[in-house]
């Protein structure tokens, strides 16, 4: 009888329902009771059987235990995911009375630093900060700094060419282009450093194929070398000490005539002379000098009205000598070791 069916089958559901406590428990009582294939859709069946007068009673009695089983199966999952809850709260609880992980504390690299104190000795005296590209073109990077076409610099040995022409892209051997971008942008009073990376075709101790430099540019009426020379003497009495002197040196850059080599007395020896110094009593830092007139002309500045002067720093040639570092290749090595030492700083 179909009436003794459903009662054997609910016993069997009221047994089967209180051992089940996860989810693939759950999913395998749906599919065997409640799925298309299931017991329930099998009394269904056994509905053809019943005589024509009792189908009505039947099929009543039929829903309310599928109702009943449908009941039992919402309170068990809702059991079921009560308990999945519990065990993730458990798994992933945090013992709050445990020493927290200590996770070490990052610095600024050298160059970073070096980099920052040089922009804010600088900035003190009133210098703005431009940021050139470091892929220029031949015109920028030499043409109008009045590099000639046969000067040395432009051979492929000392430059990073991005063109097969040699002629019109390429990685920017200095940070003077920034000057022409400024003085095409902005005519004088000018007042402005040119800090970035920089790249050249060499690699040794004190040189690498990339390296970072800060180039300064003042424009404006009545400029000459004693100001430069002034104001590289409050510089480097703030990157190094108070005792240290500036001496200048006549050179050659196309871009600047007169040309100086500005040295620095030695702030380890106090000019008496060491390892440091190579025992002369001064140490080479920058080159700078009075822009040319043709450079200022080149970006439609009156050199009859206005002058100027330029001067390039190595970065990394100021923190070796300011940290003591003797070989270049350190500050691009990335050394735990090494960085670790200028966390304070």
């Amino acid at each position: 009888m179909l009436k003794d069916q459903i009662k054997v089958l609910q016993e069997q559901i009221e047994q089967e329902r209180q051992s089940i406590t996860s989810k693939e428990e759950l999913g395998a009582f749906w599919q065997k009771h409640l799925g298309k294939a299931g017991s329930i859709a099998e009394l269904m069946k056994g509905m053809r059987d019943v005589p024509k007068e009792e189908k009505k009673t039947m099929g009543q009695v039929l829903n309310e235990f599928k109702g009943m089983v449908n009941e039992r199966y919402e309170a068990m999952k809702k059991r079921v995911d009560e308990l999945e809850l519990e065990k993730r709260n458990q798994a992933e609880a945090v013992d709050i009375t445990m020493p927290a992980r200590i996770r070490p504390m990052g610095g600024l690299h050298p160059i970073t630093i070096t980099r920052n104190e040089m922009v804010n000795v600088f900035a003190g005296m009133g210098f703005d900060v431009f940021e050139g590209p470091e892929t220029e073109d031949d015109d920028h990077n030499f043409t109008r700094l009045n590099v000639q076409k046969n000067h040395p610099a432009r051979d492929m040995q000392d430059t990073f060419y991005l063109s097969p022409d040699m002629e019109s892209i390429l990685l920017r051997t200095h940070t003077s282009p920034g000057q022409i971008r400024v003085m095409d942008m902005k005519k004088p009073p000018i007042k402005v450093l040119v800090p970035g990376n920089v790249f050249r075709s060499d690699s040794d101790a004190t040189h690498s194929p990339m390296f970072s430099q800060m180039e300064g540019l003042v424009v404006d009426k009545g400029i000459t070398l004693c100001d430069l020379q002034g104001m590289l003497d409050q510089f480097v009495k703030e990157m190094f000490d108070e005792n240290v002197r500036t001496r200048l040196r006549p050179s050659y850059f196309p871009f600047t005539e007169p040309s100086v080599e500005v040295d620095v007395s030695c702030f380890e020896c106090g000019g008496k002379g060491c390892s440091l110094c190579k025992h002369t009593g001064w140490i080479e830092v920058l080159g700078g000098g009075v822009v040319h007139r043709q450079v200022l002309e080149n970006c439609g500045i009156d050199s009859s009205v206005y002058s100027g002067f330029a001067f390039g720093i190595g970065i990394e040639r100021i923190a070796m000598l300011k940290y003591g570092i003797n070989n270049m290749s350190v500050l691009f090595k990335n050394d735990l070791r090494v960085l670790k030492q200028f966390q304070s700083l």
